[in-house]
């Protein structure tokens, strides 16, 4: 059997509002459009679901409209869901402020999303070869405790995909030491790498610095947007060009590069090929509207062949 993608973390519920500019403290502002999506780690299953992998969701989920607005959107994907839902709380919100630039602001609940153990993630079942897929974000609160335990006792072979997040930059050294020590590939955007070591400009070079702080054998990817990213491996750095687009909403963009990388690593992919198709789905992602509008992978094919 192929390798699965197996993801660890929050399936939220975006709860997208488009304003003109963010209000000052205290202000108002009205939004011009408004809508509801299944986001959080969603977006990421949607993406390598989308690509040909096949995808399991070992959160935590909730019970109520929300826990079913991410139920049906994994389900028109065909990605799993291997633990019950949780009685009585429903699946929390994260409420994004989308200007026209583009860019977004977000302001976060936590619920049943957060109601993980061990033994509920241990319901995915993983095996050696299988992608488990762990955000920053998942490493505060309720959620670290249980999620760390069930890393430590993975098998051997498992790979884990740390995707850190702006979380990194707040995180426990302990909490963080720990779970880099077990993470076999890291993927983020230039930001987030820099907040683990140091300012660094150049991007290969930052990628190398990520890789230097992982086992030896990891691997480290860096995005820069429209810039493209960077891949250290064991065999050295190389720079995967992007693609860049007229944007027209950038939330989920970095969570559609990653569901793609990892769904490229589990086709057999090697790391230049899966990044070079990860960039073109960020880039087509965000000339779309919504977090879980990743292409597909025909849509990927087209797109690169028209960029060659």
């Amino acid at each position: 059997m192929a390798p699965r993608v197996i993801h660890t973390a929050q399936a939220l519920v975006d709860a997208v509002l488009s304003v003109p500019d963010l209000p000052q403290r205290g202000g108002n502002v009205m939004a011009s459009a408004y809508a509801r999506y299944a986001g959080g780690a969603v977006n990421i299953l949607i993406a390598a679901a989308r690509s040909g992998a096949e995808c399991v969701h070992a959160g935590a989920h909730g019970t109520g409209p929300n826990g079913d607005l991410v139920r049906a959107a994994l389900a028109a994907e065909g990605v799993a869901l291997s633990a019950p839902p949780i009685p009585d709380l429903d699946t929390g919100v994260c409420v994004v402020l989308l200007e026209p630039s583009a860019e977004r602001t977000f302001v976060t609940t936590q619920l049943a999303e957060r109601r993980i153990t061990p033994e509920s993630l241990q319901m995915s079942e993983p095996v050696a070869g299988d992608l488990v897929c762990v955000s920053g974000y998942s490493l505060f609160g309720e959620t670290s405790d249980p999620l760390r335990q069930w890393l430590a006792g993975l098998p051997t072979g498992v790979e884990v995909v740390l995707d850190p997040g702006d979380a990194i930059a707040d995180l426990d050294p302990g909490v963080r030491d720990e779970v880099i020590a077990r993470t076999g590939v890291w993927t983020s955007n230039a930001s987030e790498a820099r907040a683990l070591v140091g300012p660094i400009e150049d991007l290969l070079a930052l990628a190398q610095g990520v890789r230097n702080r992982l086992a030896p054998d990891a691997v480290a990817v860096v995005r820069d947007g429209p810039k493209g990213c960077a891949v250290a491996t064991v065999g050295g750095v190389s720079a995967v060009p992007g693609y860049p687009q007229e944007a027209v909403d950038t939330n989920g963009a970095g969570d559609t590069h990653t569901g793609v990388l990892v769904a490229a690593r589990a086709a057999g992919l090697d790391w230049i090929e899966a990044c070079r198709r990860a960039n073109a789905a960020g880039a087509l992602k965000v000339t779309r509207r919504g977090p879980a509008s990743a292409p597909t992978s025909a849509e990927i094919d087209d797109f690169l062949a028209s960029h060659h």
